[in-house]
């Protein structure tokens, strides 16, 4: 957007599935919203945004907050006294919901001053009552916090949102489409937020230069004259919006038959569709997409491209697959449904077919990683900033196991509170502890308890005995796995026992909504395989691609981790970390190279970190250095053989450690 004047739908090109989607849902509501998922720079926001523009106003009641219809106002609104006011026409909303926002700005709030003084239900509407007959956008949806998803894909499929606090309760109407954007490779959805969206699209922007050309043009061109370039996409925004009034118009005269219902429910099981809302969701695509095509009847095409965009993302699948399978949907589609026609059957979505995609975000080529940042005159620093060598050892490759299911690693302390679902910690959300004043930086929310009992005392019920509660939830964590995949660590199935236990304990990590990173060393060098991430589906497919063998560069591995946990630190305070490292405690890259990373390890110990050693050494070995157990107390880590790495024992052990 530049100015007031926004990016126009029409002219975002080469997205016609993006583009499809957003349409349907906006003539459908009840699909249930759209997720967007794809690397930046593909327009995502820039589509959504322009979306809003191209829909038919809606008519509200003048003075009502919360945009009830005049001709059927909520009768349990709020602002139920404004209703006999006069009916007035607006453009539909886009509310975008920002990802550090709190939960009362979500949903709303009560003013407890009036409430204990007048006993006013007093409400203060959130940004659910702002979305009611509009659009709610959340980019980086896969950053919000689990709470408050729920809350929203609750309300989109409601159609309303509730407030309760401390037995007080308010209830109204909001009915909007969500769409959420996100990068993947920020983390992942938990599958049971995933299934929630209706409609999910994959977005990449187009390898072929003449459509990267069109995007260069048409995005300098808006640049330079945003009023002009819009102008120029007016009749076709316009056109647009006219087929999506019709089709809303016509979308209760759609009939979906029992042939159509047979082969939706043979497709979503054949499929192997989690639940039935998979079902439910294709139907209502296949609807809104007759509407759009101006029929009154759902054919074989509208089920084709109401699975394209409603199933994929509801395949059951384990956490570390690669991704869905588009394969296996075609050829259930050209088992259950004919062909496709060669014509293309929206050709309004794309004006302009020679076009490529929306030129609104550069594409930045990624940059090699940086060395370590650390303090000056530290051995880490030292280390970590130390050219590699070029003398490359024989190393193999080596896959991980199949993963067990590993205990809760969990902190024993109460946390600053952080939402997840691991460790003890002061939340927003959980069981109330006890009351606090309201100026009390721990305290959220209304304690109706706390205030009577400090009325009680103050010998009056005013401002002076408003309590909020402070309450304990759940919080996340960041563990830090340091794997050793040097010669030294001896056989392959001592490698393939370490990547096992790891990869488990990551599969641990993705469903407590943990971030978790990998670090590597092995050969001449250390890397960080897996950046902090809240999504390990790639965990399984890296540990099986880094390769095993050669010289043990420990030094460089430590160093590696302590950069990594102090930046995180510096990024994100409020989340404990843990290293957990994994290796027989040798040192051969390099001359000193045992002395070195002693000195690191001293280094490390002095920062305070919580770490773990689990001893790879060879317990059958004729002579043992004990080379593990030396490093363990060195960085004030405790000592866990690899022979005990079994999923009990390591997580009783991590349990201990993090307190």
């Amino acid at each position: 957007m530049t100015g007031d004047v926004t990016f126009p739908f029409s002219a975002v090109v080469d997205q016609d599935d993006l583009g499809l989607a957003l349409c349907l849902s906006v003539v459908s509501p009840a699909i249930g919203g759209v997720l967007v998922r794809g690397e930046k720079g593909t327009a995502k926001s820039t589509m959504v945004r322009a979306l809003a523009s191209v829909l038919p106003p809606v008519t509200v009641v003048d003075g009502c907050r919360f945009s009830c219809t005049p001709t059927a106002p909520d009768p349990s609104c709020p602002d139920v006294a404004a209703h006999a006011g006069t009916a007035t026409e607006r453009p539909v909303r886009l509310v975008e919901l920002p990802v550090g926002a709190a939960e009362d700005r979500v949903t709303g709030s009560l003013h407890l001053d009036r409430l204990v003084s007048s006993r006013e239900v007093a409400f203060e509407p959130g940004l659910l009552a702002t979305a009611h007959r509009g659009l709610l956008y959340v980019d980086e949806v896969n950053l919000l916090p689990d709470h408050l998803v729920d809350t929203l894909l609750d309300a989109a499929a409601m159609g309303r949102a509730r407030v309760e606090r401390e037995g007080v309760s308010v209830t109204h109407a909001a009915a909007f489409v969500l769409v959420g954007t996100m990068n993947p490779e920020e983390g992942e959805l938990r599958p049971q937020l995933l299934d929630r969206f209706g409609l999910a699209v994959d977005v990449v922007a187009s390898r072929e230069p003449a459509s990267r050309v069109e995007v260069m043009r048409r995005r300098l061109a808006y640049e330079a004259d945003p009023a002009s370039f819009a102008a120029s996409y007016e009749s076709a925004d316009g056109a647009v919006a006219e087929r999506i009034a019709k089709a809303q118009a016509l979308l209760p005269s759609v009939v979906l038959d029992d042939e159509s219902l047979t082969a939706i429910a043979t497709i979503c099981a054949a499929y192997d569709v989690d639940g039935l809302r998979g079902d439910l969701v294709m139907a209502r695509a296949a609807v809104a997409h007759a509407a759009w095509c101006g029929r009154t009847s759902v054919d074989n095409d509208d089920i084709r491209v109401a699975a394209r965009l409603a199933l994929p993302h509801r395949r059951r699948r384990n956490p570390f697959d690669t991704g869905d399978s588009a394969d296996s949907l075609d050829d259930l589609l050209d088992e259950h449904a004919p062909p496709e026609p060669d014509d293309d059957p929206d050709p309004d979505l794309d004006p302009d077919p020679d076009g490529g995609p929306d030129g609104g975000f550069e594409t930045v080529a990624e940059q090699p990683p940086q060395p370590p940042e650390l303090p000056a005159d530290s051995p880490v620093e030292e280390v970590a900033q130390q050219p590699s060598r070029n003398q490359e050892s024989p190393r193999t490759r080596e896959a991980a196991g199949t993963p067990y299911r590993a205990r809760l690693l969990r902190l024993d302390t109460v946390g600053a509170g952080l939402s997840g679902r691991r460790s003890r910690a002061i939340t927003s959300v959980g069981r109330q502890l006890r009351a606090v004043p309201l100026d009390h930086p721990s305290g959220t929310g209304f304690s109706a308890t706390g205030t009577l009992l400090a009325a009680a005392r103050i010998g009056e019920l005013g401002p002076d005995a408003l309590r909020r509660s402070v309450r304990e939830g759940k919080e996340g964590n960041l563990v830090v796995f340091v794997v050793d995949t040097s010669g030294s660590m001896g056989a392959a199935k001592r490698v393939r026992e370490v990547k096992t236990a790891v990869v488990s304990l990551l599969l641990d990590a993705y469903q407590r909504r943990d971030r978790v990173a990998v670090v590597t060393f092995g050969g001449d060098a250390a890397a960080v395989a897996l950046p902090p991430t809240a999504g390990v589906d790639r965990a399984e497919r890296m540990l099986s691609e880094v390769p095993t063998g050669g010289r043990t560069p420990l030094a460089e591995g430590l160093a590696t981790a302590a950069d990594l946990v102090r930046r995180e630190q510096v990024r994100d305070p409020r989340r404990r970390p843990l290293v957990v490292l994994l290796t027989d405690g040798r040192a051969t890259a390099g001359p000193h190279a045992l002395a070195r990373a002693r000195a690191v390890a001293d280094a490390i110990a002095a920062r305070g970190t919580s770490w773990i050693v689990v001893d790879a050494e060879d317990p059958r070995a004729v002579v043992r250095l004990g080379l593990a157990r030396e490093l363990a107390v060195r960085l004030g880590a405790d000592h866990l053989p690899l022979g005990d790495i079994a999923a009990p024992t390591l997580a009783g052990i991590v349990k201990g450690k993090v307190a």
